[in-house]
Order: C-alpha cells, then structure tokens, then sequence
C-alpha cells in the first residue's frame, strides 16, 4: 500500500476540487491520503475543545477505532465538530463520490506551526484527540530542538517547510535522536515546483529560489538521517500537483536519497507511522491493545485455571519423589560406611582409606613390640 499523508486543505477548497484530487491520488496508486489542515494562527492557552473542521469522508482506517478492513458500508460525509465552527469547509461531497473504491482511505491531520514551544507542549494531547495525525512545523532552531527532543509525546511527523531558508543546521544527532524516539522527518515534494505563477521575471525568480532552497535542505536533511526515518509526502493543493511514487523516487534519488528509501517512504515509514497513531488511539496509552476477547468465556477461563492447577499439582509431586529418592541414597551410603569403617578404622564415612600419619605408626609399632615382649 502507498500512502501520501500530506494534501493540503482549507475551508475554502471547493468540494469538485477536492473530489478531483482524491480521485486522481487513487488513480496514482495511493491507497491511503490524509488531509492537512495547517494551523498557523496561535494556539490559544486556555483549555478550550479543539475542533476538528475536516469533513469525514471514509470510513476509518483499519488501525483507528471502528476501522475494519472488510468494511464496505457506505463513507460518511458529514463534518465531526464538538463545538461551534464558523467555517466555509463543505460538509458533504458530491453524490458520484459516495462509492469508497473511487476514493483512497481519507485520514485527517492537523500541521502545527511551532514558534514558542511553551504554549505548544501541553495542548498536544488535545490535537491529537481530535485529528488522526498531528505534525508539528519548527520555524526557529529553539523549536525544532523542541519538536525532536522535548516533547512529552513523540509527534508523528516533523514536516519542515524546505522550499524557505531554514536560518539553522540539521545536526546528524539531533535528527538521529528524534528518529529513535519514533518522530519521522516529512518531505513534500511539491515544495520543489514554486509557487510562481510563471507569468512575470518575479515569479520566475521567486521559484527558482524555492527550488534551490528545496534542494539544499533536502540534502541537508539526507545526510543527517542517512536516509532514515524520511516519509515522502505531496502538500499538493490540487491534482496538478500530484506525481506517481516511481517518478518522486526517481528526482529523490537524484538529491541523495537511495530508491529504496525513497519507496519505503510512501510505504513501510509511513504504514508505520499511521499505525502507530492508530495504536495510541485504539489501546490504552499506546502500550496495551485488546485486539480480541477470549472465546468461550467463564469456561474458558476456567479451563485454563484448571490446567494450571494439573500443572502444579505434578509439578510437586515431581518434586517429593526427587526428595525421597535423594534421602534413600544417603541412608544406604550411610550404611555402607559404618559397616566398613568398623573393621580396622582404615576408612572414613564414605568407605575411602585414610593416610596415617608418622607419629600414629611409630605409636602403633611400639604397641605391638610391647605386645610380642
């Protein structure tokens, strides 16, 4: 399965727009996308409901609660809000795309720009209840050292804007050190292509200073992970800026990265990370899943219980025949001692002759010169 867990949303996109391009990520090849809501405004501190304004368009994916990979009702397409949203976003799509084999599995995910961690770190959990996915985007070296060392969860995905100048150095430990903790470093690849409109000398110029910075920052990016930990991902804002996974893997393998990290991209690193998003909102803290209840119930516990008592009732019983069995053989050593050592005291307990000392052999020929006389 490939997955592109980057197609940038608004409330404003129209919903023909937004059909066109699932469409064609389905045509693509890519059997799982999510939608990215980017939230740049602050992040306000007082502990008010996060909504979620992104319309649910398929059913869930198989590792979220309620995801079922057999399921084949119908996708629901209205907006889940848990407070009052003033927004424009579409709360259904059109009629021809209610059929979920048109349409790839449609996660939702919110990108939070990161200026100030410390009204960042404790709101995370709230995000994290309300979007599928949650990013986080470093503006500054202070925030990136926080997105990959300091947070109290590990986030999903740390998605850097690269077609900007950075203003700071990716250090090979600090980007290996969020990779162990499970954080995995995004690259769009749509980043490249500019936003200049083509039409006019500042267009063309802004875009080829995109594209320059794209590809410095990619490279920077490469060398410090050695390729590891990278998810490949579009931030396309229509079809248009869609590509195949074959044809990024080839212009990713021209920047420094290996095809078969390129291909692991779009699928095991990011599988991996939408599983483990799964995880921490199926199981209980992310450490224990109930996967399926036991069969048979009360009888079956029983059962079981029964066949650990057989276990340990044998498992004595063992136990006193070694015992027994260890007391006879010290008896019968026991007496083959004493019957030994008591004709001329040459033996010790166990039957084994024992050196005589000089001064005991001098003593005993005495005796018996004494005796003879």
């Amino acid at each position: 399965m490939l997955y592109d867990l980057n197609i940038a949303w608004s409330p404003g996109t129209p919903a023909a727009e937004l059909e066109r391009t699932l469409k064609f990520a389905k045509n693509l090849g890519y059997d799982v996308v999510a939608l990215n809501h980017i939230i740049t405004t602050p992040i306000p501190t007082q502990p008010n409901p996060i909504t979620n304004p992104i319309p649910l368009l398929t059913p869930p994916h198989p590792s979220y609660p309620g995801g079922s990979s057999a399921s084949t009702t119908t996708p629901t397409t209205s907006i889940t809000t848990t407070t009052n949203v003033s927004t424009t976003a579409p709360s259904t799509l059109p009629p021809s795309s209610k059929s979920s084999s048109s349409l790839p599995t449609t996660l939702r995910r919110a990108t939070l720009t990161i200026t100030d961690p410390s009204t960042t770190n404790y709101r995370l959990p709230d995000y994290a209840r309300a979007y599928d996915l949650v990013a986080l985007r470093p503006t500054s070296d202070k925030s990136f050292q926080w997105a990959c060392l300091a947070t109290a969860e590990p986030p999903a995905l740390v998605s850097l804007d690269l077609s900007a100048h950075l203003g700071w150095h990716v250090h090979h430990r600090t980007a290996m050190a969020a990779v162990q903790r499970g954080t995995r470093f995004e690259v769009c690849y749509s980043q490249a292509f500019g936003t200049g409109s083509g039409t006019s000398g500042v267009g063309d110029v802004e875009a080829a200073r995109q594209r320059a910075n794209f590809i410095g920052n990619v490279q920077m990016l490469v060398r410090a992970t050695k390729g590891r930990g990278i998810v490949l991902s579009s931030e396309a804002r229509g079809a248009l800026g869609l590509r195949a996974p074959a044809d990024v893997v080839n212009l990713m393998a021209v920047w420094g990265l290996g095809p078969e990290k390129g291909f692991a991209g779009f699928g095991e690193g990011a599988r991996a990370v939408v599983v483990n998003e799964g995880i921490k909102r199926r199981g209980f803290r992310g450490v224990v899943d109930i996967v399926k209840p036991a069969e048979g119930g009360e009888a079956a516990r029983k059962g079981e219980a029964e066949v650990e008592e057989g276990v340990k009732t044998k498992g004595k019983k063992q136990k006193q025949q070694q015992q027994q069995q260890q007391g006879q053989g010290q008896k019968r050593k026991n007496g083959e001692a004493g019957s030994g050592g008591g004709g001329g005291g040459g033996g010790n307990a166990s039957g084994q002759p024992v050196e005589m000392s000089k001064r005991q052999a001098k003593k005993m020929k005495k005796e018996g010169t004494q005796a003879k006389s």
